[in-house]
């Protein structure tokens, strides 16, 4: 739905192009559980296994297995499309983090194969018509996603999170620029002296080019601003005195073309900047969408009336990968723009572990069925790592998220708003965040070890 959704944005091509893409990015991850489906039957066959009651332990053990791999090959074959993992359904309610407690130990791919593997069961009990065990397992399913939480836990470092709500349609109209910013402005005013304080704007939070040396006639595109360093200077008597801003910008590469100076392309980012109007190290996305922040095969597709749904001409250029922003006073920031909040075991530098991670984002293009699924993700990346989730986005969900999943505040969709609030802290770190993706590995090898165990004993 969310993915035909974003094409109607899209003045270039018609909105039912959109529709051809979902049933063709469904097909492409079909692919996965298939792969899935067919290594577990294969190997369910050599091994003697048939699907059945006395059997489920050994096929299910070998399906989840399978299931792990399938996953961990979606995350990055073709740079990788990780979104909608099935343990997505183990999160629980906003303040709850259900069954999702175990990513911790498991990691987001094994979870899945887990899932896989209580799935094979209760359909193994179904065929069977084992109502009684059935049922009570369904029970102890539904249980577990209302565990209470655990005791909250406040942090001390001061947040002011944006929510502005600019709409998808209007966004990038230079005639709502001004519109924007002050907006943005009036959400943000201080209401009370703090010390040091953390403001937090979205992906896509300003349409000016804060950094300088670029060709005037780039500026002159944006805002009144026109002047980066008067760009700076009233972004910075907006946040006030003691207050650090990360917000999402845009970043230019310059180079030649046509004899001249010009953009070559682009960098999705974040920027830190002070109450003088310094800039800090910035943060440039490393997972761009394919279609969205460049276009693949640009020679082949372009002459075919195809072009990327984010507007401009432009290709983004990747950033290196995760990063841990120094900010002094104001923590160590982890920064994922946007979806790359969805790769798990990709979000956090091993080297300089953070103390929260930034995840801005512009969700207004996926109507009403992705910010809630993003929300999700982003959740389980703060279990997983045991780290707070900062969102802050253009249209919502917006949210406070602590390092246990829950989330402790919110702003829902197409509202406007702000959260005052400290910065949660931190876990210690999990056993996740020490091996990553390894320990998803080294489940889905136990899985298939598992079965074949059980094939020894189980036979169908």
């Amino acid at each position: 739905n969310w993915i035909a959704t974003a094409f109607t944005y899209q003045s270039d091509m018609p909105a039912a192009i959109g529709w051809i893409a979902v049933p063709g990015l469904a097909a492409y991850l079909a692919v996965y559980s298939a792969l899935a489906a067919c290594i577990a039957w294969a190997l369910s066959r050599k091994q003697s296994v048939r699907f059945g009651v006395s059997g489920f332990g050994a096929f299910g053990f070998v399906f989840g297995a399978a299931w792990v791999l399938a996953e961990w090959l979606r995350s990055w074959v073709f740079t990788g499309y990780a979104w909608g993992p099935i343990s997505l359904i183990f999160v629980g309610p906003f303040d709850r983090a259900g069954l999702a407690s175990a990513l911790p130990f498991f990691g987001t791919y094994a979870l899945s194969g887990l899932l896989m593997i209580v799935a094979s069961g209760l359909a193994a009990a179904l065929i069977a018509r084992r109502w009684f065990a059935f049922g009570a397992a369904v029970l102890l399913l539904a249980a577990g996603m209302y565990f209470p939480a655990g005791e909250r836990s406040e942090g001390t470092l001061a947040m002011t999170l944006v929510q502005p709500d600019v709409r998808q349609e209007v966004l990038d109209d230079p005639s709502n620029f001004e519109t924007q910013f002050a907006t943005l402005a009036k959400l943000t005013a201080k209401r009370e002296e703090a010390t040091r304080r953390l403001v937090l704007w979205p992906e896509s939070g300003i349409p000016d080019y804060l950094r300088p040396g670029y060709p005037q006639r780039y500026y002159n595109q944006m805002t009144a601003a026109a002047d980066p360093d008067f760009a700076r200077f009233r972004i910075g008597r907006v946040i006030g005195e003691g207050s650090l801003l990360l917000t999402g910008a845009i970043d230019l590469e310059i180079g030649e073309k046509d004899g001249r100076a010009a953009a070559i392309g682009a960098y999705n980012s974040v920027t830190p900047i002070a109450a003088d109007g310094a800039l800090g190290k910035g943060y440039a996305k490393a997972h761009l969408v394919p279609g969205g922040e460049y276009l693949p095969m640009r020679s082949l597709l372009e002459p075919l009336g195809l072009s990327r749904l984010v507007a401009g001409t432009l290709d983004f250029i990747p950033g290196p990968g995760p990063q841990t922003l120094e900010l002094g006073d104001w923590g160590k920031a982890g920064m994922q723009i946007c979806y790359e909040i969805v790769f798990s075991g990709q979000v956090v530098d091993a080297q300089s572990r953070p103390d929260y991670i930034f995840n801005p984002s512009n969700d207004g293009w996926f109507g009403a069925w992705g910010p809630p699924q993003h929300l999700g993700q982003a959740r389980m990346r703060a279990i997983e790592e045991g780290l707070p989730v900062l969102r802050s986005t253009t249209t919502g969900i917006s949210a406070v998220i602590d390092a246990d999943g829950i989330v402790q505040e919110s702003i829902g969709m197409r509202r406007e708003g702000r959260i005052d609030m400290p910065v949660p802290p931190a876990n210690p770190p999990t056993l996740f965040a020490q091996l990553g993706v390894w320990l998803t590995l080294i489940w889905g090898v136990l899985f298939w070890a598992v079965s074949l165990v059980a094939s020894k004993f189980w036979r169908g």
